[in-house]
């Protein structure tokens, strides 16, 4: 994946940028103490993309804060996840927020065109499953990514994935997310010559242990290929997805 200071790099050999510009950039503080929170703002810069808010736990105050910190350093694009609606209501009074209530995901300054090599599916076994896919895609669509939605795919009714073949066969990631007895995942790995991302979510009944059952069944697939997220950690495999769609090769 292209890291900002590659970027600089780039900039600096073609001419874009001058040598002094380049380094007043990379001399930026690595973060800012803001009392309550330490703001990475190198974040984009070793890895490509910036500090993520996590919103579970923070008051709205301190989410604005973190924003405004960002903003102020030249980090106009924010993602806050875990933003229940009652802090989303309270934060957008104070900036302009994108509010996702389904995935419970913020946005500040919109998404960018994607500039990924391919495209990234994220498909579902349920429709209770929605909620962590949506999580996941809109993760990968603001990192760069074109995604794709195969939503209540399941093994219940399998001819509903089979129908999606070409999206499955032509994608660059895929990202299966599912609970009961997470199956999905196994099934699109047999499937798919792409790396699968595996996420157990904690729908089912009892026996699923609150997704301990997914969990368990996705990290013992047969199939190869399939990696595994947490339990219900949509971020985490959108975020994954969105870095293996914008991988190179390294020289």
């Amino acid at each position: 994946m292209n890291s900002e200071a590659r970027q600089i790099l780039e900039a600096v050999r073609g001419g874009a940028m001058t040598v002094d510009d380049a380094l007043l950039k990379l001399k930026t503080e690595p973060f800012e103490d803001i009392g309550y929170a330490k703001v990475d703002l190198h974040r984009k810069v070793r890895q490509g993309a910036p500090e993520v808010i996590y919103g579970a736990g923070k008051t709205p105050d301190q989410i604005a804060g973190i924003i405004e910190t960002m903003g102020r350093n030249g980090q106009g694009r924010v993602l806050i996840t875990r933003l229940s609606p009652e802090a989303a209501a309270l934060v957008a009074e104070r900036q302009t927020l994108d509010y996702h209530p389904e995935a419970r995901v913020g946005v500040v300054g919109g998404f960018p065109e994607p500039d990924g090599i391919g495209r990234i599916v994220v498909a579902t076994g349920g429709t209770s499953d929605i909620p962590v896919a949506e999580e996941a895609a809109l993760t990968a669509e603001i990192m760069g990514n074109e995604v794709v939605r195969l939503y209540d795919v399941g093994v219940a009714g399998l001819h509903r994935l089979l129908a999606h073949k070409e999206e499955i066969m032509s994608a660059s990631v895929i990202v299966a997310i599912a609970g009961m007895e997470g199956a999905l995942a196994s099934v699109i790995g047999g499937l798919a010559d792409c790396p699968v991302i595996a996420v157990p979510t904690s729908v089912g009944y009892g026996a699923a242990f609150h997704g301990l059952s997914a969990l368990l069944s996705m990290l013992n697939s047969c199939a190869s290929g399939v990696s595994v997220v947490n339990i219900d950690n949509g971020f985490g495999a959108g975020y994954l997805a969105g870095m293996i769609n914008h991988m190179e090769a390294k020289g």
